[in-house]
């Protein structure tokens, strides 16, 4: 996993809960902090971390995990090439990163393994789709499209269905809620 999802995990960690969470939940992970966000870590780390954010705050790894997804969102946004004709509403944004996110990314760090999305359905106000990812981060995604509905103005109504135990691949619906 690439580095810049730790650094920007142990920012909102700060900012949200205060540097002394931030530190306490570090001690809890045994971690020292150290990551570089062009680095190549354990996505294991990141999750160690979260069950010990979750132990210090006491929220659940789910709820931190969406949280986390919906604060990097603009982060990350602010680091991608301006792919104008991609940038217009939140469902064309979220194909745009299967679609050429994704490649990029795997273009310029070969050894990445980015989640997978197949996009089974798509209306004005509906999209249907399978997150498919080995890191079992489904929530992080959750976070990261409410994090672009609220980018584009728009509201969301999520709700996702495992697939598989693990969920490694799970189903998510997405209505737009027009106002």
């Amino acid at each position: 996993m690439k580095g810049i999802i730790f650094t920007e995990f142990l920012d909102i960690v700060e900012d949200s809960f205060g540097l002394e969470v931030c530190q306490e939940m570090l001690e809890l992970a045994n971690d020292d902090g150290v990551y570089t966000a062009v680095g190549s870590y354990d996505h294991n780390d990141l999750v160690k971390l979260i069950i010990s954010l979750g132990k210090v705050t006491g929220i659940s790894t789910e709820t931190l995990q969406e949280i986390y997804g919906e604060a990097v969102f603009p982060r990350l946004y602010r680091t991608l090439p301006k792919l104008d004709k991609f940038q217009q509403d939140t469902f064309s944004f979220i194909k745009s990163v299967e679609e050429h996110i994704h490649t990029e990314v795997k273009k310029l760090y070969p050894d990445a393994t980015p989640p997978h999305f197949d996009f089974l359905s798509e209306t004005k106000s509906h999209m249907l789709m399978d997150y498919k990812s080995a890191r079992c981060m489904s929530h992080v995604c959750k976070g990261l499209i409410k994090g672009c509905a609220k980018h584009f103005h728009q509201n969301v109504q999520i709700t996702m269905e495992p697939i598989n135990k693990k969920q490694s691949h799970v189903r998510f619906s997405i209505d737009l809620i027009m106002e």
